[in-house]
This record gives structure tokens, C-alpha cells and sequence, in this order.
């Protein structure tokens, strides 16, 4: 059985008498896209929060490649092998695409151009920052050089996203990647999951968009109330069905009895 590459064990998470994580579980596999949703309130944001380290858990504990972790920053989880894409992308718009990519990574010159005077290696990062576009496959971003500020939506998403799959070792959490995107682009974005997924990452997708959730999920978790309402599978349960128990209106356990009462011819 392959080892998961993230586990989260009874997360607890409370704001004042406000609880966001009431006990919630969590496995993610190498290779393996792991879509979480929920409605509005559920827990996911506090959960990714949580994972990335960007909030400390009030309870439970979480295990990176069998190794228990405690995170008291992003870049504690980062430096882990973590990277999470949030919704509001954290790009700078002003910088070129290369300078994003190695944004708070900057690479120093060599000897004493960079020791002493703190030169970056301009030309070194755009080089790697082109082969990691490329590695990617993104054919939208064809000038390193270029603005982020000038760029659509989609090849901002893909910014980040090539950010994140350059130096997230282990993990990439995406937070709500296609949204305010376009069916063209989100499709571009759907093929950089499918990547990272190729690659060998494990990835946490945070969507409300079914359709994409169950085009390249090989697991979905549904968040409910701040507790997991169960795991399903593209294969074992429709959207219907999955925004059903997201809402309340079933459960799980209630389908699958569904599912065994149906009559198959």
C-alpha cells in the first residue's frame, strides 16, 4: 500500500464559540488529486489554513510523509514541501513573471557579488523560471520577461500554480483555481493539475465548480459543518449526489444504501 504523503488526524479549530475544524481527517496520496468541497462554512479554507500552516490546529495532528509536523508558519510548510495557491494568488503584478516565480526565493549572485552586495542573479532565475514553464507545458506564458499586470486571469492562475509545482516538493493545495476564469482557461489550469498530479505531487483542490471537481479528482472529500461528511469518488457518486450530502439533503451511508436497493437490469 503506498504511504500517504499528508494525513491530518481529528484537526480540531475553534474562533471563540465559532468552530471551523471539529475533528477532521484527511489522506493524500502521491500522484493523487484530492478535491475538497463544501458550502460556504464548512471548514475548507480553515483547513487548507491549517495544512499550510497559515493557522495552528487547536487539536489533532498532521503527518508529512510519516513524519508527525507542526507548522507555525506558510514557510515552515513551504520549506516541508508544501506550497498552497490561495484565491487572491499573491502575485506581483508589477514584477515580470520570472521575478514571481522566485518571489521571497531570490537567487544571489556568486561570490562576492552576491555575499557582499547582495546582487541577484537576474539571468539565472529567468532561465530556470523558463524551464519551469516549460517543464509545465504552459504555452500561454511565451515571454518570461512580461508583466504579470498585463496578463489575463487564466495565465496569472498558471503563474502561481508553476510557482508553487517549482518548489513544492511533496504538496500543491489549490484554492479555488478556476474561479472568475473563463471555459478556455480553466481548462489550461485543469491540464496544469492533471500535470502536477503526472509528476508525482500530491494535490488538494478547493473548488465549488463540480463539473471541473469531478473531470480531475481521483477522490473527492466533502466538507460539512466543519466535519468531514465522507469520501467519494467520481466513479461511486454523481455531483447530484455529492452536492446532496454537502447540503444536508442526504448522506453518504444513505446513497450507498440507495445505491444497493437499485435494481441493475
Amino acid at each position: 500500500m503506498t504511504q500517504a504523503v499528508l494525513e491530518a488526524r481529528g484537526l480540531v479549530k475553534t474562533f471563540g464559540h465559532v468552530v471551523g475544524l471539529a475533528g477532521v481527517d484527511l489522506t493524500l496520496y502521491p500522484g493523487e488529486v484530492l478535491a475538497i468541497i463544501g458550502d460556504n462554512g464548512a471548514g475548507k479554507s480553515t483547513l487548507i489554513k491549517c495544512l499550510s500552516g497559515a493557522l495552528r490546529p487547536d487539536a489533532g495532528e498532521m503527518v508529512l510523509d510519516g513524519t508527525p509536523v507542526s507548522f507555525s508558519s506558510t514557510q515552515e510548510a513551504r520549506d516541508a514541501g508544501i506550497e498552497t495557491v490561495y484565491q487572491t494568488l499573491a502575485v506581483a503584478p508589477a514584477l515580470d513573471i520570472a521575478s514571481n516565480l522566485f518571489l521571497a526565493r531570490e537567487v544571489r549572485r556568486r561570490g562576492i557579488l552576491g555575499t557582499v552586495f547582495r546582487m541577484l542573479d537576474t539571468s539565472g532565475m529567468r532561465k530556470q523560471a523558463k524551464q519551469h514553464i516549460d517543464d509545465l507545458g504552459i504555452s500561454t506564458l511565451q515571454n518570461i520577461n512580461q508583466a504579470v499586470e498585463t496578463l489575463s486571469g487564466g495565465q496569472r492562475q498558471a503563474v502561481a500554480v508553476a510557482r508553487a509545482a517549482a518548489f513544492g516538493g511533496k504538496v500543491v493545495i489549490l484554492d479555488e483555481p478556476t474561479a472568475a476564469l473563463g471555459v478556455r482557461e480553466s481548462g489550461q489550469v485543469l491540464k496544469l493539475v492533471r500535470d502536477l498530479r503526472a509528476r508525482g505531487l500530491g494535490v488538494i483542490l478547493i473548488s465549488h465548480n463540480m463539473p471541473n471537481v469531478f473531470e480531475v479528482a481521483d477522490r473527492i472529500q466533502i466538507q460539512r459543518l466543519g466535519r468531514s461528511a465522507g469520501v467519494i469518488t467520481p466513479t461511486s457518486h454523481t455531483p447530484a449526489e455529492a452536492v446532496a450530502i454537502m447540503t444536508g439533503a442526504t448522506t453518504i451511508d444513505q446513497v450507498r444504501d440507495a445505491h444497493q436497493t437499485t435494481p441493475t437490469g
